[in-house]
């Protein structure tokens, strides 16, 4: 009983100790004062070993910069190499480094995971290409640029659902699967089970009709706006376009939105902008060093630019004005731009240079190359419709918008001449 009542006490003991904090990497690198118990845990990035001192780089997603460790040469293994996974613990103190505003004095360095250098296909001080990384998917996050690439795609994601949930809408989660084609926007990924695509094609679906994946969420959008005056969606869209461009990609996030009681394009515009400005502002203000690292090797005029954009209020053009620049333009295109016909992106990029590189709302678009559903605009001769699209610099046509039709007799006459199922109620 003695023994065993001592033992209670030693495990008292034990549990009343102070455990180490656990700190990412960002903050460990962001801490205003110096912490005396911290655990910190990531992979190896770098390792150098000197007759008095340990220098160690760990990283663990969280930030583009590493955090420096500083330990004892006693505290060196074998499996201590570059691309292994560690947990240290010790002290966060300043760091004298002058680039660098902490460091973490290590008292214990556990080895989680070794690595084989010998074998790891990233290399300690190499600047890989981006087609050599893609070779290791499992592996290429860690990259330094793929991983800055991501780490801006999540603060954006964040700050897009910020400025629509700051704004008053609601969220509504479209389904992926549907059995509708909205509005004829490319071809579909037909889905079915397994043992369907074995059997014959007369047999029953699994829903009873054709089930694709969905191109879009806006007739979704529309019903839920019927309840819900501003609802938004941002999720997967698929594309069954055998393209190898960034701009026809078989699966891409798309943000959609719909406002009801809205009779201006003035208010849809100022809602795309008022939504780049924030989401870029946000990202500039959050991502600093992975801004600056692709300004540096990736896209070198891009930082520059997108701080000039937020400085400038977006221009607005007709459809009808950016035709008359595209014909003036000095310049040869591959497609001759003439009114009635859709704007290329070799138009849409000369329009937004010949503007200044700011970006531009194109306005106003021809009747016959919109869908059914958008407002008519009675103007003539040149018959057009309350459609806008936002062009940007380095990109063209970044997102568009319209007015709907809500005069009865006008969407009920294009019903009767051949477009599509819609409600009326």
């Amino acid at each position: 009983m003695l023994g065993a009542r001592g033992g209670w006490r030693a495990l008292r003991r034990c549990a009343s100790l102070p455990r180490p904090l656990r700190l990412r990497v960002r903050e460990a690198l962001g801490a205003r004062e110096p912490a005396d118990a911290v655990r910190v845990q990531g992979w190896v990035r770098s390792v150098r070993s000197q007759k008095e001192v340990l220098f160690l780089h760990i990283n663990d997603g969280s930030s583009l910069e590493s955090l420096q460790v500083v330990a004892d040469p006693s505290l060196e293994k074998r499996d201590l190499t570059f691309g292994s996974a560690v947990e240290v613990q010790g002290k966060l103190v300043k760091s004298p480094h002058r680039m660098q505003n902490m460091e973490l004095q290590a008292e214990t360095i556990r080895v989680v995971g070794p690595c084989d250098i010998w074998s790891f296909p990233l290399k300690m001080k190499e600047r890989h290409p981006l087609e050599y990384v893609r070779q290791f998917p499992h592996l290429r996050c860690r990259s330094n640029a793929l991983g800055a690439l991501l780490r801006i795609r999540s603060e954006a994601t964040a700050g897009i659902h910020s400025f629509f949930q700051d704004n008053g809408y609601v969220h509504i989660h479209t389904p992926i699967i549907t059995s509708n084609d909205c509005e004829g926007a490319g071809e579909l990924f037909q889905i079915g089970t397994s043992s369907e695509a074995k059997e014959s094609a007369e047999k029953t679906h699994f829903f009873n009709v054709p089930a694709f994946l969905t191109v879009s969420g806006q007739l979704h959008l529309e019903v839920m706006a019927g309840a819900f005056t501003h609802v938004f969606t941002f999720g997967p869209t698929f594309r069954a376009e055998n393209s190898q461009s960034r701009r026809h990609l078989a699966e891409f996030y798309m943000v959609e939105a719909e406002l009801s009681f809205t009779e201006s394009l003035q208010d849809i515009m100022q809602v795309m902008e008022d939504l780049f400005k924030t989401v870029t502002s946000t990202v500039l203000s959050k991502c600093p060093h992975d801004v600056e690292l692709f300004h540096k090797y990736i896209a070198p005029a891009q930082k520059g630019r997108l701080e000039q954009i937020l400085k400038h209020k977006f221009m607005i053009i007709s459809y009808s004005e950016a035709v008359e620049i595209l014909k003036q333009a000095p310049q040869t295109f591959t497609f001759k731009p003439e009114w009635g016909c859709d704007l290329q992106t070799e138009h849409e990029k000369y329009v937004v240079k010949h503007c200044g590189e700011v970006p531009v709302f194109v306005v106003n678009y021809p009747y016959d190359l919109k869908p059914f559903y958008m407002r008519d605009n009675e103007d003539g001769p040149q018959h057009t419709v309350a459609a806008v699209d936002l062009l940007v610099p380095g990109v063209g046509e970044l997102c568009g918008g319209s007015l709907r039709e809500e005069r009865l007799p006008f969407l009920k006459s294009r019903l009767q001449r051949g477009f599509s199922f819609c409600f009326t109620d």
